[in-house]
């Protein structure tokens, strides 16, 4: 076989042969983004939220009281969040990697129901960590 033959032969395999932009490994990013801005957004939250929710539904315990110690560390929880949050928008609302290929329809990555809903709990979550100090004299006045 000649040099061209061969050359010839690869070019036909290579249009026959998909290309891809990494769309899986998009969708397990989305995943870890969002798992990592929902397990922020608790420790964003762990000491001033979580013992309101956790007394308001009638949970109650000494142990409570020690969460009151993460406080200090709420503004590193808050950035840290923060960036999985922004991380996982970008991967979910960006214009998505295309998948194709060579003689067929494109699709892009799927955005799963389920991540797009954990981020927005999340920043629910977050925005109320952060607005806390604000509101939480509204509450107690009531």
């Amino acid at each position: 076989m000649s040099g061209r033959e061969e050359y010839m032969r690869g070019a036909a395999e290579t249009a026959r042969a998909p290309v891809t932009t990494g769309a899986g490994t998009g969708e397990r990013n989305q995943g870890i983004a969002a798992a990592g801005g929902l397990l922020g957004a608790i420790a964003a939250s762990s000491c001033c939220v979580v013992p309101l929710v956790l007394f308001s539904v009638g949970v109650s315990g000494a142990w409570i009281g020690n969460l009151a110690a993460l406080a200090p560390y709420q503004p590193i929880f808050i950035v840290l969040t923060l960036a999985f949050l922004g991380y996982g928008y970008y991967l979910v609302y960006r214009k998505p990697n295309v998948v194709c290929a060579r003689d067929e329809p494109c699709t892009g990555p799927r955005r799963g129901r389920t991540v797009k809903i954990a981020l927005w709990v999340a920043t629910v979550w977050v925005a109320a960590a952060v607005a806390f100090p604000y509101y939480v004299p509204l509450l107690l006045d009531a």
